[in-house]
């Protein structure tokens, strides 16, 4: 019993740390708060493994951004189209449907050591109504277009370290999120007063263009035989600004917890929290990007057989306060299929 309150007592002091280590780094994430799935898949797929050899994992995230939101509120269109941004009107966008699939490879040298690679593929439809309309009709020379793109993402590479306590449950992470998504795809304008194509917000690209740094700390424990839970913190940073762009800083917050007395399947349940700021730069829109998220992520994984198994978690919000004016998903879903060989 005592030892049980001390291990309870430990990952609560290590969570709290790494929230403070969130609070007082300056953060933002991507282009738009909300473009993002913040769910962590790595407690039991690929990192936090001390189990040496190859893992793979396949992930699918759905999520359709399709209302409009100002700070911690709806806006209509209508009213979003009445509001000033830096002096100009504001852009009033339609939706954007965000299909991602990632490809995972995790490879563990010993109890200690582990690197672990993420692919993703974009799949993306946006419209925007530009900056000149009542919030349901376009007007001329607003910039309004529609775009789909469909491409290779911004590949990420991380190495980890987790020596720290005898169980190996205490780990940092540290790598890069490297500059191989394209970041100058176009759409095709609905302005009828300057067809043809025109360039994709760059918070909307496939790729930032920026090579980021990424340190993050993580720790996993047992409450009792049956119930476990982990805790990550993750830090993200541009080294650079390409092309007048500069996507924000950004923590994610992870706290799960975990039933593991049913065999047969293991329910989950995560909050994932997720501060961003403004991003910078003359191509940027440096007022309606950022935000302070925080979702609550009920899931389950389902062993299929001896080396795979398979996930699917939905994400919904609890707190959403955006900057300026931005489209954000009233859910998420993800499903995910995992081999250790």
């Amino acid at each position: 019993m005592r030892k049980t309150i001390y291990q309870f007592f430990f990952g609560a002091a290590a969570f709290a740390l790494i929230a403070i280590i969130g609070v007082l780094t300056p953060s933002d994430v991507r282009a738009c708060a909300s473009c993002g799935c913040t769910l962590s898949s790595d407690w039991d797929n690929l990192q936090f493994s001390s189990t040496s050899g190859l893992k793979l994992d396949f992930r699918y995230d759905y999520l359709s951004q399709n209302q409009l939101r100002s700070g911690t509120g709806t806006i209509s269109p209508a009213d979003a189209s009445q509001i000033m941004n830096n002096g100009n009107p504001q852009e009033v966008e339609k939706y954007t449907h965000n299909n991602y699939l990632t490809l995972g490879a995790d490879y563990t040298f010993s109890r200690e050591w582990g690197v672990n690679l993420q692919v993703p593929y974009i799949n993306r439809d946006h419209s925007t109504l530009g900056t000149a309309s009542d919030g349901y009709t376009p007007g001329d020379g607003g910039g309004q277009y529609n775009s789909h793109t469909s491409n290779i993402g911004d590949i990420k590479l991380l190495g980890r370290y987790q020596g720290f306590t005898p169980e190996c449950n205490l780990g940092v992470l540290f790598g890069f999120k490297l500059p191989t998504g394209k970041y100058t795809l176009t759409g095709t304008s609905t302005d009828s007063t300057s067809p043809g194509p025109v360039a994709i917000d760059r918070g909307l690209q496939p790729g930032t263009g920026t090579t980021d740094v990424i340190i993050g700390i993580y720790y996993t424990n047992n409450i009792t035989p049956s119930l476990d839970y982990f805790a990550q913190a993750t830090y993200q940073a541009a080294l650079y600004e390409r092309d007048h762009y500069r996507p924000g800083q950004g923590v994610n917050l992870n706290l799960g917890l975990r039933y593991m007395d049913l065999h047969i399947f293991y329910p989950q349940v995560q909050l994932n929290f997720r501060y961003a700021r403004h991003d910078v730069g003359e191509n940027a829109d440096t007022v309606s990007t950022g935000g302070t998220l925080l979702y609550i992520s009920p899931g389950v994984s389902v062993p299929i057989g001896e080396h795979v198994s398979a996930y699917s978690f939905v994400q919904l919000p609890i707190y959403q306060n955006v900057n300026g004016v931005q489209l954000a998903p009233r859910y998420t879903m993800s499903f995910g299929v995992r081999y250790t060989f």
